[in-house]
């Protein structure tokens, strides 16, 4: 999976967006705090047809209407807006078009800015970008590949807002648990990863490990043109991919990984590679 899959393009010239603070909002009408934010705000490189050519299957969604503007329109978000939510979705449905048989999970975590018609907006769009391919909430234990590919479904939807409850292709938020380390400290990210494992992996859920690190007001001030990549991630994600190579996945493991960047090191193809530990445990049952 992808942290902030979506901001790998953040508008610099659009307003700030709600989900930030007001005395950033009040900064941001300097151009100059704008591309600062910016270097912050993004933390993928590549498009979603990229990410899905790269394996990524797991997607971290977050999601806003633009305050001021007519109509329900509903954009990506971290704290500048990314492209509209639409043409996301058209560009991961055509690779699944390509792909039948790969299967994605959406998890549209956070909203701001948005009252009621606009998730019914927003969830209307989400079934006319899949329709058919649409998994409906079935216990976790019955989703299987197999599963999936006799239904023709490709897509799961997380929808962490009450309003899941009206439609039966949202999975509750609850079913994607996401514990967040908040650390800017690799020793305690790791720390925290494996002291939260039981209480990600109930029995029931889909749980994602976030294998990222979050910057302070006092990181952001100390560095602030390197950005977020050059401050924290390039000189940690080794060690991070160092822990993601000894964790073992199926009952009390790990399910998810997220990252972020995650093109700079081998993160999909080792996240992939667990799943042989799988393999290897049903060879040796049999």
């Amino acid at each position: 999976g992808s942290h902030d899959s979506f901001s790998y393009w953040v508008d610099e010239k659009s307003p700030v967006g709600p989900d930030q603070a007001t005395a950033i909002k009040r900064l941001a009408r300097i151009s100059l705090v704008r591309k600062i934010i910016k270097k912050w705000s993004v933390t993928q490189n590549l498009t979603f047809k990229e990410q899905l050519e790269g394996g990524i299957r797991y997607f971290d969604l977050r999601v806003s209407s633009k305050p001021g503007e007519i109509g329900q329109e509903i954009y990506f978000i971290h704290g500048l807006f990314g492209i509209k939510v639409s043409d996301g979705l058209k560009e991961m449905n055509s690779f699944l078009e390509q792909h039948p048989k790969e299967v994605i999970f959406l998890d549209f975590n956070h909203f701001y800015a948005m009252d009621d018609s606009h998730h019914h907006f927003l969830i209307n769009r989400i079934h006319s970008a899949f329709e058919s391919k649409l998994c409906c909430v079935e216990c976790v234990e019955y989703v299987t590949l197999l599963y999936m590919w006799k239904k023709k479904h490709q897509v799961l939807i997380f929808y962490h807002h009450p309003v899941y409850e009206e439609y039966p292709f949202l999975w509750p938020g609850n079913k994607m648990p996401a514990p967040w380390a908040n650390t800017t400290n690799v020793h305690k990210l790791l720390q925290f990863l494996e002291t939260t494992l039981g209480e990600r992996s109930r029995y029931g859920t889909f749980h994602v490990s976030q294998a990222i690190l979050t910057p302070r007001v006092k990181t952001i001030a100390r560095h602030l043109v390197r950005g977020l990549k050059n401050t924290l991630v390039h000189r940690n994600l080794p060690m991070i991919l160092n822990w993601v190579k000894e964790q073992k996945p199926g009952v009390m493991g790990v399910n998810i990984i997220t990252s972020d960047f995650v093109e700079l090191v081998d993160f999909a193809a080792t996240v992939i590679a667990l799943n042989d530990l799988l393999l290897e445990d049903d060879e040796s049952a049999t």
